[in-house]
């Protein structure tokens, strides 16, 4: 019989969180999930990962041995290279049926990494929309500088006021009005990346009206 989680993080081989946001939401998780090489820097912080999820191709023999050993962490190995190592955890993890997953590690060391991870989220909101999930709420992205939240439609975001906010999308056709963010949003295009970054909210929450339904994402800096 599955183990059900309310809680589940998801850390993938980028830079390590060190700030008390994403340290908080990994501690307060009810598993851990290691995509392959990261299970290492999991081990060096003291943490022991209850899977470890990927092709193995990039995990020291080291670390396979040690978590081996110990006999707590559960190895799913998912040889296919169609998709990289956080997309098959974050795929294992919906069959453990969560309330909340954090993604941490997704940032740092490789931009290109980078970029693929936090366009990855869209995706993932979509396939959580797909299973009837509430994806704005039941999924995020946490590095120590900041929250990256999915967005397919119009919402809702508390924030902190005077909280720094940019706004991404991959959907040239789509328009968004904005309520409760310093500079008003109704006229960008989102056709590049920095169009609707570095803005600010004016109060404790914000709204975002979507002219019709497209995947964006919506990062708050701490």
């Amino acid at each position: 019989m599955k183990k059900v989680a309310s809680i589940i993080s998801i850390v993938a081989a980028g830079d390590f969180p060190v700030a008390t946001e994403p340290l908080k939401a990994l501690s307060e998780s009810e598993i851990v999930i290691a995509c392959d090489s990261a299970a290492s820097a999991l081990l060096e912080h003291g943490i022991t990962p209850d899977y470890a999820v990927g092709d193995m191709d990039s995990m020291p023999p080291s670390t396979f041995s040690e978590l081996d050993a110990n006999g707590r962490t559960k190895f799913v190995k998912i040889e296919e290279q169609d998709d990289n190592d956080l997309t098959k955890a974050f795929r294992f993890a919906l069959t453990l049926k969560p309330a909340q997953i954090h993604i941490l590690g997704a940032t740092g060391k490789r931009e290109d990494h980078t970029l693929a991870n936090v366009s990855l989220l869209a995706d993932y909101a979509s396939e959580l929309e797909r299973q009837e999930i509430n994806a704005s709420g039941s999924i995020d992205m946490l590095s120590d500088y900041g929250i990256f939240l999915p967005a397919l439609g119009s919402c809702t975001v508390q924030c902190k006021k005077g909280q720094e906010i940019s706004i991404f999308s991959f959907d040239h056709t789509l328009r968004i009005h904005s309520e409760g963010l310093h500079y008003p949003t109704d006229a960008v295009v989102f056709d590049t990346l920095w169009k609707a970054s570095l803005n600010k909210s004016e109060g404790e929450s914000f709204e975002l009206t979507f002219n019709h339904p497209a995947p964006a994402i919506v990062f708050m800096a701490f």
